[in-house]
C-alpha cells in the first residue's frame, strides 16, 4: 500500500461537511494516524485579521497544561548572578559575550533562547541569523528578562509561543499523540483559549474563522470555531 493510499483511506473517516469539537476531533485524528513513528498532534486556526496592520498582530504565549512531548535546549544569554540562575533553573547552555560570539559563529543547538534585557544590545546584531529561526528573545514572549529562572522553567515545562503568519494563520503542535487524549484536548483547548483571549481590538468581524487539528501524517479534522468563544467563556 502506499503512502497515498493510506492517506486516502485515513481521511475517508473524516466528514469534511460536519464541525466537530476538540474531544471529537482528537479521537478522530488518533483513529486517523496511520504513520509508524510518534507523530505530532498540530493545531491551525485561520484568523480574520490582517497582520499587516501592527494594530491587528496576534502574538503570544501559553504553557501547555502537559507539555509539548518534546525535549527543548534552553540557552540563556546573560550575566553575573542571573548565569548561575539560569543554570540551577536547568537551562542548557548558558554564557554571556562568549555565548554571543558562539552563536555569531554558527551555534544554534538549542531550541529556545532567553536573554537578560542588559544583553540585548550584545545579542541585535545577530538578528538576521536568529530572526529567521524564530530564536530571537522577544519581551512580548516572556524571552527578554532578568527572571532567567522562571523563563527557564516555563519554557522546560512546555511554554509555546504562538504568531499569526502572513496569511492570518496560527500554527502549532501540542502534543505527541502517544500522550492520552484527555492531555492532547486540554493541551488544544489552552492554545485556543490562549489565542481568543489575544484578539486585538483592531479585529474587526469573525475573529476566529476555522479551525483544524491533524497529526503530522495524517488528514486534518475540522474544528467548531465557536469552541473559541465557549472555552473563553469557561475559563473567564
Amino acid at each position: 500500500m502506499t503512502e497515498g493510499k493510506k492517506y486516502t483511506a485515513a481521511a475517508a473517516r473524516v466528514d469534511r461537511t460536519k464541525l466537530y469539537d476538540v474531544q471529537q476531533a482528537v479521537a478522530l485524528v488518533r483513529s486517523a494516524a496511520y504513520a509508524k513513528f510518534n507523530e505530532t498532534l498540530e493545531v491551525a486556526l485561520r484568523l480574520g485579521v490582517d497582520p499587516k496592520h501592527a494594530d491587528q498582530m496576534v502574538r503570544g504565549t501559553v504553557v501547555l497544561p502537559h507539555g509539548t512531548g518534546a525535549k527543548i535546549r534552553v540557552a540563556v544569554v546573560a550575566s553575573g548572578e542571573k548565569v548561575r540562575e539560569a543554570e540551577d533553573a536547568g537551562a542548557d547552555v548558558v554564557g554571556g559575550d562568549d555565548l554571543v560570539a558562539k552563536i555569531q559563529a554558527g551555534y544554534l543547538d538549542f531550541e529556545a533562547l532567553v536573554a537578560t534585557p542588559d544583553m540585548m544590545k550584545s545579542l541585535g546584531r545577530l538578528g538576521k541569523v536568529l530572526g529567521p529561526r524564530g530564536l530571537m528573545p522577544n519581551p512580548k514572549a516572556g524571552t527578554v528578562t532578568f527572571d532567567v529562572a522562571k523563563a527557564v522553567k516555563e519554557l522546560k515545562a512546555g511554554k509555546i509561543e504562538f504568531r499569526v503568519d502572513k496569511t492570518a494563520i496560527i500554527h502549532c503542535p501540542v502534543g505527541k499523540m502517544s500522550f492520552e487524549d484527555k492531555a492532547l484536548v486540554e493541551n488544544a483547548e489552552a492554545l485556543i483559549s490562549a489565542i481568543q483571549k489575544a484578539k486585538p481590538a483592531a479585529a474587526k468581524g469573525k475573529y476566529v474563522k476555522s479551525i483544524f487539528l491533524g497529526s503530522t501524517m495524517g488528514p486534518s479534522v475540522p474544528v467548531d470555531p465557536a469552541v473559541a468563544d465557549r472555552l473563553v467563556g469557561r475559563t473567564a
